[in-house]
């Protein structure tokens, strides 16, 4: 797909012994919401750090919005990096910054803003999260959930036109969690952004994402429309009917049923 806004072409990453993607590719086209499922520790946050260039694979390409991303210096991602937005599962929040500074910060670092214009924009989007009265707060005075509603009122604050998002609703009540996929389907619907949001909430998840695809030992074994993951490997439903990657091969009758436990 020459004109997608995220392409991953034969893509293989190994720890040590782990191979953790053994040449995986896929790609997400422009404005697509795509999620990504699979167990714990199968590759789905290096999948999201490889994207904007926070790891290097051991093999295969990667382009965002045309740019190749391998083998770049950091001072060369600085342009790219500006153009993405990112929620990590670890949060990656400043511990020294305010609630209000970490929000802010991806605005400064843009420079196109003048200091009344960033406050709006930080009060908004902290509003819409939920944590009005909280900017003057530092993280360690947060709980769990408050930290990941930072993190996704920092990723979404400046519209960025790729945004990742790595577990967004880990650790919240379903009527927060249903909230923050409203909010995150609105600024899609909003900005035209391109979404790969991953999350051990496949329910959730499939409401929001257009499609999503399944990566299992090293391998995208599934994609195809959110609406029919019942039909995915380790569902209870028929066999797949969507398309499958290459490894779908490997998948056995059982297998798919200890992949999907979050």
């Amino acid at each position: 797909m020459s004109d997608a806004a995220v392409v991953l072409h034969d893509v293989s990453k190994r720890y040590g012994r782990r191979q953790v993607l053994a040449g995986i590719s896929l790609a997400i086209a422009p404005g697509e919401k795509l999620g990504l499922i699979g167990p714990a520790a199968s590759g789905k946050s290096v999948i999201a750090k490889l994207v904007c260039g926070l790891e290097e694979p051991d093999r295969g390409e990667i382009r965002v919005f045309g740019e190749d991303v391998v083998g770049k210096r950091e001072v060369q991602l600085g342009p790219l990096r500006r153009r993405i937005g990112m929620l990590f599962q670890n949060y990656a929040l400043f511990d020294f910054l305010t609630v209000e500074r970490n929000v802010a910060f991806p605005l400064e670092q843009r420079g196109a803003l003048t200091a009344a214009e960033i406050a709006t924009r930080v009060t908004d989007r902290l509003k819409a999260v939920g944590l009005a009265g909280s900017e003057h707060k530092l993280t360690a005075e947060l709980s769990g959930g408050m930290k990941k509603r930072v993190g996704i009122a920092r990723a979404t604050v400046a519209d960025a036109e790729l945004v990742i998002y790595d577990e967004p609703t880990a650790g919240l009540d379903p009527v927060t969690t249903q909230k923050i996929y409203d909010l995150l389907a609105a600024d899609q619907l909003r900005t035209k952004a391109t979404v790969l949001a991953i999350s051990s909430d496949v329910a959730a998840l499939a409401q929001f994402v257009d499609e999503i695809a399944f990566l299992y030992q090293g391998h995208i074994i599934y994609r195809g429309p959110a609406g029919t993951i019942a039909d995915a490997p380790g569902s209870a439903g028929p066999p797949v009917r969507a398309r499958r990657a290459r490894g779908a091969a490997r998948w056995r009758p059982g297998d798919g049923q200890q992949a999907a436990t979050p």
